[in-house]
């Protein structure tokens, strides 16, 4: 097998998330991480707003979901909002969204 075949493959494989029927509890708990960790960055810890605007379930209510996977996975250019579809795929956003909608979007410490 060609090299570079060989590391798509690999890629492909380390991009995969542990899915069955859904998100396994521990990569749940990796994205809400991401979600607090990295989102939070700029959207604020509590996501009240910062550098990005505010993602609590008042402020995102009337976005429509497929819109925020959009920005999710692809980002916003001329604007700090980066694309994040090489870390996260549109499923486990899909899920994200919908937790934003409810506010539950405390990880396990």
């Amino acid at each position: 097998m060609p090299r570079s075949l060989l590391v798509v493959f690999l890629a492909i494989g380390f991009a995969l998330p542990a899915l069955a029927d859904e998100l396994s509890r521990a990569r749940q708990n990796e994205l809400l991480y991401l979600l607090e960790q990295d989102c939070g960055s700029c959207h604020g810890l509590r996501l009240k707003g910062g550098l990005g605007p505010p993602l609590l379930p008042a402020d995102i209510a009337d976005t429509p979901d497929e819109a925020l996977i959009d920005v999710i996975l692809l980002g916003r250019p001329g604007t700090p909002m980066p694309p994040w579809d090489v870390e996260i795929t549109a499923t486990e956003v899909a899920w994200l969204v919908g937790r934003l909608r409810t506010g539950k979007v405390a990880y396990d410490r």
